[in-house]
């Protein structure tokens, strides 16, 4: 019974550090294509811009829920 609980906690951990790893990933991605969005200039680069950055915000904000979720603080 106290192997199940173990397995369990470290499973649970190691999602939590999968989840913190990817909020971070996802936050570098968002100051990238904040980024990209500043520094071009052709119109149709501007529309791929924020399409990007509007795909990259939805990403950080569902992980930043998940991380609510799990009461994890970032």
């Amino acid at each position: 019974m106290q192997m199940k609980r173990t397995e369990s906690n470290i499973s649970a951990d190691l999602r939590k550090q999968q989840l913190l790893e990817d909020i971070q990933k996802a936050k570098r991605a968002m100051d990238c294509a904040y980024s990209n969005f500043e520094n071009v200039i052709d119109p149709d680069l501007i529309d791929c811009s924020i399409y990007e950055l509007k795909a990259v915000q939805m990403r950080y904000q569902f992980l930043l829920k998940q991380a609510e979720l799990l009461d994890l603080t970032i």
